[in-house]
Formats: structure tokens, sequence, C-alpha cells
């Protein structure tokens, strides 16, 4: 089709177009409005080794993935349970928590899912004084010089929350819009074999119409 044409097509059905967006960003907007927020609360830990010896913090390093291991646990989540009187299960509460590390930084890295975003920060910073607490521990077991040091990088805040209504709501106009762009071009495949003027005539059999009859 010609550019005419498409522009033929936008007048006479873009309300189509519109209309499917509202709707469905107002659909979306008033989904997410409904659902409970969920904030995100993470914690950054940095790991130091005592000496700054390219094997000691290597070995730092490699420890990383056994604290991520032990972090991910369903005794560390009931240890928070317990401290924070939580009414909720290990289980439950550990699938709302996630670990990471980054190896090049030597940072761990927790987060936590809640309702609560001051409930999420008390949580992740329980979870990662257990940890400070058992490294203590085995320092003690070693000499000064092999000891790693583990701290908060700074205090837990919450850096997320879902549903993002702005986002949602976005997205359901574009689908709207979209949807709308298919609705028309089906409209206009189930009548292009229907021909109403002399326009439509010239366009399918490329002739000029030199007459047409009345209507009666």
């Amino acid at each position: 089709m010609a550019l005419n044409d498409y522009l033929r097509i936008l007048r006479q059905r873009g309300w189509i177009i519109i209309l499917l967006a509202i709707l469905t960003a107002g659909a979306a907007f008033g989904f997410s409005r409904i659902q409970r927020t969920v904030y995100e609360s993470s914690l950054k830990l940095l790991v130091r080794p005592a000496r700054s010896d390219y094997g000691q913090s290597q070995a730092a390093r490699e420890l990383l993935g056994n604290y991520e291991q032990w972090l991910n646990s369903g005794y560390r989540a009931q240890d928070v349970i317990n401290i924070l009187q939580l009414d909720m299960e290990a289980n439950e509460l550990l699938g709302d928590v996630t670990v990471a590390s980054d190896r090049l930084g030597m940072v761990l890295q927790i987060n936590v899912e809640n309702t609560d975003p001051d409930l999420g920060n008390d949580i992740v910073r329980t979870w990662g004084e257990l940890l400070i607490q058992w490294q203590n521990a085995e320092n003690d077991k070693n000499r000064q010089e092999d000891r790693i040091t583990i701290e908060f990088q700074d205090d837990p805040k919450v850096v997320g929350a879902s549903p993002n209504v702005n986002i949602n709501t976005a997205a359901g106009g574009v689908f709207g819009a979209l949807l709308g762009i298919i609705v028309i071009f089906v409209l206009e495949w189930i009548e292009s074999g229907v021909v109403r003027r002399a326009e439509d005539v010239e366009r399918y059999l490329d002739i000029p119409v030199v007459g047409r009859i009345p209507g009666q």
C-alpha cells in the first residue's frame, strides 16, 4: 500500500488504536494498584583479608562461594526467625532471600523481599550479622595474619519495589496500541474485497474512473 493508504486508514480507524491503548493502560494501572507492594531491601558486606598479598586475597575470593552457601541456608533463616520472632517458616523466609557475590570487589550482597520495608531491612541486617559473628568465631581459631574480616559496607536500604505502576501502565498502553494496529489491519483485510468508492476502483484496478451511476 502507498503512504496515502496508510494515512487514510489512520484517519478512519485511528480511534481504535487510541481506545485500546487507553483501555489496556487503565487495566494495567488498576491491576497494579490493587496488588500488595513488595519492597526489596539490600545489604552489602565487605570481605577483607588481614594481609593484602595475592595469596591471602585469592583465598578470600575463593571463600566467597562458601559464604554464599552458608548464608543461603534454612538454618540461617531459622536463626533470623528466632531472633526477630517472626511468624513464618524457615523455607518461606528463605524463598524471599537472594545472595550474590562480586569476587573482583570482594563483596557479598544479600537481598530480601518483604511487604514491610522496615522489617525487610531488619531481616537483611540480622542475616548479615550472623555471618559476621560466625566469621569472627572462625578468626579466633586462626593467627592474626590469616584472619578475614567481614563488615557492613553501608546500612541496609530499600533498592526497589514491585509492582512498578508507571512501567506497568506504560507497557499496557503500548500493548493496547499494538493490539489496535493488528485489529485495524484485520479489518482492512476483511474489507479489502469490498469496493465502496471510485477511489477503491482506481486503486485496485489501476484504471481511472470515467463515470459513475448515480444513486437512486
